[in-house]
């Protein structure tokens, strides 16, 4: 999502068929802040972005010490599945 205010500002069955109130299993990845994801990821998705500032080394280590990588990503999406079946 691009663009939170766009995304908002468009008709509800639209943002219906992009983010379906029916499919619970979210993953977000920012790597900006974590803030205000939650409103699109809901209580069982999972939000993989940076939580703190001031860090510096190569893109590729900063990358995986914040948890961008795929396995974190697929990790986030299998707890976000395994949290809408409880």
């Amino acid at each position: 999502m691009p663009c939170w205010e766009l995304f908002e500002r468009q008709p509800e069955d639209y943002r219906e068929s992009v983010l379906p109130g029916s499919v619970r299993a979210r993953v977000a990845v920012e790597a900006g802040t974590s803030l205000g994801w939650r409103r699109y990821t809901g209580i069982d998705g999972r939000i993989i972005a940076r939580r703190d500032f001031g860090a510096s080394a190569p893109l590729k280590e900063l990358l995986k010490q914040f948890g961008f990588t795929v396995e974190n990503v697929i990790a986030a999406a299998r707890e976000s599945m395994a949290a809408t079946r409880r």
